[in-house]
């Protein structure tokens, strides 16, 4: 009997069947973080054998990915309006196909480029799909540098545990020279609510409640990749591929 996949065999499965949405000449979001990275070289693969995409990065990190692996890029100046992106999540609530983002640290640029799309597919393995938001990650907020202590005081207000995100031991700083506050809520039972709370505290930037963004899921479990257009159970997917 051969051993269960891994998580890096669920994402790359995940990123294959992403995959075959993709038509030829398609201008689409490429996301940031371990299962975005996936895709990108799944996609590359696809580009090298004749596909034409154009792709629009949502952080440094995936734009260099994507040089060197050699797939056409565009910036969201150029395209305004996506077909599509497809990116990971930290966290899927299931009924509703909320998402946390952001611990990669490219919140900002991956939720510009997500409402910039017409759709957004979600690819992540079987863990991702909770009941709940915040069950296990915190929910990142991107916030100004200056005066960053006071703003993370007002997000404990919100009932949280607000920690600064530290790289090296120093802060780490985005893509677009802010800071990051990883705020523990307990289960977020009105994830919606919490968004607009966390929006309207100064000092905020944005955070990585993505709400009614994704359109898609593609979920790869123990027993196969199932893409999921409804509000169903997302946690195992019976294989159908």
């Amino acid at each position: 009997m051969s051993p269960p996949p891994d998580a890096n065999d669920l994402k790359i499965a995940a990123a294959h069947r992403a995959l075959e949405v993709i038509l030829d000449g398609a201008l689409l979001g490429l996301g940031s973080g371990s299962t975005a990275e996936r895709f990108a070289t799944v996609l590359a693969g696809r580009v090298k054998a004749g596909l034409r995409v154009v792709c629009v990065p949502t952080s440094r990190r995936s734009e260099k990915l994507a040089k060197r692996l050699g797939l056409p890029l565009a910036s969201i100046a150029d395209h305004p309006r996506l077909e599509l992106t497809i990116d990971g999540a930290d966290e899927i609530e299931r009924q509703s196909f909320n998402l946390i983002k952001g611990r990669g640290g490219a919140l900002l640029r991956e939720k510009l480029v997500a409402v910039a799309s017409s759709r957004l597919i979600i690819i992540a393995d079987g863990s991702k799909p909770l009941s709940t938001l915040g069950e296990r990650q915190p929910v990142p907020v991107e916030v100004v540098q200056f005066g960053w202590q006071r703003t993370a005081a007002a997000l404990e207000g919100l009932g949280c545990q607000a920690t600064l995100r530290l790289e090296n031991g120093s802060p780490f700083i985005t893509d677009e020279g802010h800071f990051i506050v990883d705020c523990r809520f307990p289960p977020i039972e009105e994830p919606a609510a919490l968004a607009r709370n966390i929006k309207e505290i100064v000092g905020v930037v944005e955070h990585g409640l993505f709400i009614g963004l994704a359109s898609v899921l593609v979920i790869a479990g123990q027993r196969g990749t199932k893409v999921i257009t409804g509000r169903a159970d997302a946690t195992e997917a019976p294989r159908t591929a």
